[in-house]
C-alpha cells in the first residue's frame, strides 16, 4: 500500500441545482398545460350565440421566481371570467342581497339576483391533485 493517497473531490452541486431548478421549472410548465386544458373542458359552453372567447382566453403563467403557475383569465374582453367561476349578487358569499335591473345589448331590461357559480378553473386544479404530482414526480426522476 502506498503511503500517498490522492483523492480528488469534483463538486457538483451547481450542475444538480441547475438541472432541479430546471425540471421544477419543466413540471410547472406541463401541470399549467394540463390544467388549462381541464378548465377549458369545464368552462361554461359558449351557448347559441356565445364566442367561446372565454374559453380560448384561458391560459397559465409559471412564475419562476416563485416555482408556482397560474391558470385563469387575464384581465381584457374574458374579465367576465371571474364572475361565472365565483357568481354574484345573493350568490357569491358577502355579495349584493338586493336585486338589480340591467339593459341587454338588444336594449330589453331584465330584473337579477345574481348568478350561481359556474367554477371551471378551482375544479380544474383541486379535482386532479393526483395527476399534477405524477407529472412533478416524473420530471423529477429524469
Amino acid at each position: 500500500m502506498s503511503d500517498s493517497m490522492h483523492i480528488e473531490i469534483t463538486d457538483n452541486s451547481g450542475k444538480v441545482k441547475e438541472e432541479f431548478e430546471a425540471a421544477v421549472l419543466r413540471a410547472l410548465e406541463k401541470c399549467g398545460l394540463t390544467a388549462e386544458g381541464y378548465a377549458k373542458q369545464l368552462a361554461p359552453s359558449p351557448g347559441k350565440t356565445g364566442t367561446g372567447a372565454l374559453r380560448n382566453s384561458i391560459t397559465h403563467l409559471v412564475a419562476e421566481n416563485e416555482n408556482t403557475v397560474y391558470v385563469g383569465v387575464p384581465q381584457g374582453p374574458t374579465s367576465y371570467g371571474i364572475y361565472l367561476e365565483l357568481g354574484t349578487g345573493k350568490y357569491y358569499p358577502g355579495g349584493r342581497p338586493t336585486p338589480w335591473v340591467y339593459q341587454d345589448a338588444k336594449g330589453n331590461w331584465h330584473l337579477t339576483h345574481g348568478q350561481r357559480a359556474h367554477p371551471y378553473i378551482k375544479p380544474a386544479v383541486a379535482d386532479h391533485v393526483s395527476t399534477y404530482k405524477g407529472i412533478i414526480q416524473d420530471e423529477l426522476k429524469g
